[in-house]
């Protein structure tokens, strides 16, 4: 009887009939095909997950999902929320990096934050976009005001106004940025300018209070009047008229706009 051991050496070292296997030799070359093909093996998987990963990609980036992005920041807007509003305006412009609107509402929640660097900087993105946008750089000229910066706030006004020579908006803007530098003449000028385009409440009381740093207030309070007539609930322009009022010697009428004013306010 065969010793168990010797079989089992046997069998290992032939086949099923205890015929010797053949060895092959192995070839560096042969090593050097191998190794190509699991680098080729690999790259295949490498390029599948590359193109799958681009079709996920571009079915989630689409311009629909970036309005929808948009739409959900302009609510939050609505509801002053300014800073969620920002994180979807922020997804809006990952989604579509051209979606101009976005950087416009972008800048105006920086503003709304009293962030005038970011809102500058969505602002300066959003002209670069539109470069025929004469609001976006009237905008960026409001934020360029609220950093004190007259001089590029006056420069983003006349770049508008070479886009849109009757836009009061701008007008406005040059002349806010005229009286905070120290020249009320030139401010009043542009009031008066933005008048002629847009005869509202705002551009009277802003010639209005700049007629006040003038002393001239009988035109001042010519001004205010036509304000309060573009808004009788607004308590801050019979405050202002007030101030004139007392200067020009109308103690009356000054009462009478401070009487009116707290009313307004609830005192």
């Amino acid at each position: 009887m065969n010793h168990p051991d010797i079989k089992s050496a046997r069998r290992e070292s032939g086949d099923a009939g205890g015929k010797p296997l053949v060895l092959i030799p192995v070839t560096a070359a042969d090593i050097e095909r191998q190794q190509r093909r699991k680098i080729l093996r690999w790259f295949a998987i490498a390029l599948f997950v590359f193109l799958a990963g681009g079709i996920v990609y571009k079915l989630i980036s689409n311009p629909r999902n970036a309005r929808e992005a948009f739409d959900a920041g302009m609510r939050l807007m609505k509801a002053t929320r300014y800073d969620q509003a920002i994180l979807n305006f922020n997804r809006a412009v990952e989604l579509d990096p051209g979606f101009a609107e976005a950087f416009r509402m972008r800048a105006r929640a920086y503003v709304a934050q009293s962030n005038p660097e970011e809102a500058i900087r969505n602002f300066t993105r959003l002209s670069e976009l539109r470069p025929r946008d004469a609001l976006a750089l009237t905008e960026r000229g409001f934020a360029y005001i609220d950093k004190k910066d007259y001089v590029n706030a006056i420069a983003d006004a006349d770049r508008a106004l070479a886009l849109n020579p009757k836009l009061a908006r701008a007008f406005n803007l040059r002349g806010i940025a005229h009286r905070s530098a120290g020249d009320p003449r030139k401010a009043v000028e542009d009031f008066t300018k933005a008048l002629e385009q847009e005869p509202n409440l705002d551009n009277y009381f802003q010639r209005a209070t700049t007629y006040q740093d003038l002393g001239e207030h009988q035109l001042a309070v010519a001004d205010f009047t036509k304000a309060v007539a573009e808004d009788p609930q607004e308590p801050h322009i019979y405050f202002a008229r007030a101030k004139s009022r007392f200067a020009i010697g109308d103690g009356a009428g000054a009462r009478e706009d401070i009487a009116a004013g707290r009313k307004i306010d609830g005192w």
